[in-house]
């Protein structure tokens, strides 16, 4: 059974940072690209991060890049966010997601986990 965990959500003020894990098991790791997306009530799923961890290519929106900065420890098959110079806007349900295509669109994603919540308080 596929199973992606995230966790490492929270509060945080403005300019603090978290890392947000994502636990996968049931599948070859090294096959599927992650995603991180995040989403707030009322708007569709935004694509923030991905990573093919076979070769290391990594995806960061705009909104993100300089900020964030996704890795992979593939002996764990876990696949880390960290998020530094938070800012309000930030907030969100993150989730992290299997596929495998590289992209940044949601709908080509197959296994989601649930999501983890950060607060970015101003």
């Amino acid at each position: 059974e596929v199973q992606l965990q995230a966790s490492g959500g929270g509060l945080v003020q403005a300019g603090g940072s978290l890392r947000l894990s994502c636990g996968a098991s049931g599948f070859t790791f090294d096959d599927y690209v992650i995603g991180w997306f995040r989403q707030v009530p009322g708007k569709e799923h935004e694509g923030v991060s991905c990573i093919r961890s076979s070769d290391g290519s990594t995806y960061y929106a705009d909104s993100v890049k300089g900020r964030f900065t996704i890795s992979s420890d593939n002996a764990k098959n876990t696949v880390y966010l960290q998020m530094n110079s938070l800012k309000p806007e930030d907030t969100s349900v993150y989730y992290c997601a299997a596929g495998v295509v590289f992209t940044r669109e949601p709908k080509e994603y197959d296994y989601w986990g649930q999501g983890t919540l950060v607060t970015v308080s101003s």
